[in-house]
């Protein structure tokens, strides 16, 4: 998939990968971080269950 959106959110996932020299721990630790700064303005789902479809 390519076009400017997706260039763009690439380019700043490398980055924000570099910053932390590909360590997964810290990246995920700086995401939780800045999760808890957002306050409010993350929000969680509850999962929803999945229906399979009955045979007809």
């Amino acid at each position: 998939m390519k076009g400017p959106f997706v260039e763009e959110v690439r380019k700043a996932r490398m980055e924000h990968t570099r910053e932390f020299n590909s360590d997964l721990h810290q990246i995920c630790e700086d995401l939780r971080r800045f999760e808890a700064e957002l306050g409010d303005r993350v929000t969680t789902l509850k999962p929803r269950r999945h229906r399979m479809p009955k045979d007809s």
